[in-house]
């Protein structure tokens, strides 16, 4: 959906522009700021997402995926513009962390609307070409770093974040459409049929047989949270959190510390900056194809290949190479850490069945908030052991192993039953697994 993707380039560049401006926050003769307390900052904003997906994930099946968005716009927009007023960098942090807790409601929610509103064939994709927005969101974040900040204050770069406020939210609030299956599970099944018409969905593939059987009962965020951890989802439920740990921790680290680690390695601050530019265009490039390639062999054999391709390409770059081989391996490395986060939120989003989505993506992308946390702390941290700038390309590229073992480890059977729908338990449990 297109209202999806804009609202992740928004989400992208209100996020990655924290990592375009590190290397000038840390030389800002007015504020107080060292490798370590930009790192703190970094993640403060992904504590407050951590907060946001995981509120989410409660709130969701009460108030309805269209109620969530608009709210969580407009609290992001707010904040980005209140950051570009912050008088000092503790009023920063704070701002950062109130943004993350917008920022972090919009991210399942897109997910889970693309997925729903997508063909049942091509979920995948879709979903890649959405959540590419942000990378889209973070080569404008690296663009505009380099267009302005030899001319304007980097604040200016955070009043840009909030232009949703005036040209996305007024369009959301029109023409975005509920859930079909949020619609369903409350009992409005009549305007759940007429949304799936509207928009050429065929309703069943949408509203599981469970759902047409709940006699309009209003199911509760909780209900849908034990559901996860039941014997059937259980296993997956803790390996998606693993999967997107590891791959946030990859995505917010290199999108925090790249330049600044780039100007460590001789670098001046425009080759840094275009530096990330490259990163979050290769994850675009690569995301997209990888998911042509899903649709057709499989979610889980690309998702862990991305990550071994992760791996090579992010050790290679801590080699003294010439800088257009450097540029080509950063792009790579693009695909195996941002671009594979993309594959393991299509994969989470379509391994459940789809009243089981929006919940299971909050939950793992909620956990794996935490890797994001990390992500900027163990840059930071290494950045001021003064270990040197490989060593931060040898952490990450460990995390890019562990995620493929994760992914690897996810089991075939739940996704195969949803698909075929042969039914290898009770009934009951069969029917709750079609989408």
């Amino acid at each position: 959906m297109a209202l999806c993707f804009v609202t992740i380039v928004f989400d992208g560049y209100d996020l990655v522009v924290y990592g375009s401006t590190v290397p000038t926050l840390i030389a800002y003769e007015g504020w107080d700021l060292d490798s370590g307390s930009a790192g703190l900052i970094g993640s403060l904003a992904l504590v407050g997402m951590l907060l946001g997906t995981l509120s989410v994930g409660l709130m969701t099946d009460r108030f309805g995926r269209r109620r969530i968005m608009i709210g969580s716009i407009a609290w992001f927009s707010v904040c980005m513009i209140a950051t570009a007023f912050a008088p000092n960098e503790v009023a920063f942090g704070v701002l950062r962390f109130l943004t993350g807790i917008g920022l972090g409601g919009v991210v399942p929610t897109c997910i889970a609307l693309t997925v729903e509103f997508a063909p049942k064939r091509r979920r995948q994709i879709a979903n890649a070409v959405m959540f590419s927005g942000y990378s889209v969101g973070g080569v404008s974040a690296a663009v505009l770093a380099i267009t302005l900040l030899p001319v304007v204050d980097f604040k200016m770069l955070y009043a840009l974040g909030a232009l949703p406020l005036v040209t996305l939210l007024p369009v959301v609030y029109r023409y975005l459409p509920e859930s079909v299956s949020y619609l369903a599970a409350v009992g409005r099944e009549a305007e759940a049929r007429a949304v799936a018409d509207q928009h050429g969905l065929v309703y069943e593939d949408v509203v599981a047989p469970t759902s047409l059987e709940s006699n309009g009962d209003l199911a509760q965020p909780i209900s849908s949270m034990r559901e996860l951890f039941s014997t059937r989802w259980r296993r997956s439920s803790l390996l998606f959190a693993a999967a997107n740990f590891c791959g946030l921790l990859l995505v917010y680290g290199l999108n925090t510390w790249l330049p600044q680690i780039m100007r460590s390695a001789g670098f001046a601050l425009g080759s840094s900056l275009a530096f990330l530019m490259v990163l979050n265009l290769g994850a675009i490039v690569g995301a997209i194809s990888a998911s042509f390639i899903a649709d057709r062999i499989g979610i889980k054999k690309v998702v862990t290949t991305s990550f071994l391709i992760a791996f090579v390409a992010i050790f290679l770059i801590s080699l003294d190479l010439p800088a257009g081989l450097l540029f080509l391996l950063v792009a790579v490395a693009g695909l195996g850490s941002v671009g594979t986060q993309i594959l393991v939120g299509g994969f989470c989003a379509t391994h459940y069945p789809q009243k089981l989505g929006a919940t299971a993506l909050a939950w793992s992308l909620g956990v794996g908030r935490i890797g994001a946390i990390c992500g900027p702390l163990l840059g930071g941290l290494i950045a001021s052991w003064a270990l040197g700038y490989q060593v931060n390309f040898y952490a990450f590229a460990v995390v890019a192993v562990l995620g493929a073992i994760v992914v690897a480890s996810v089991s075939n059977n739940d996704n195969q039953s949803q698909i075929s729908g042969i039914a290898t338990e009770e009934p009951r449990a069969a029917l709750s697994t079609e989408s």
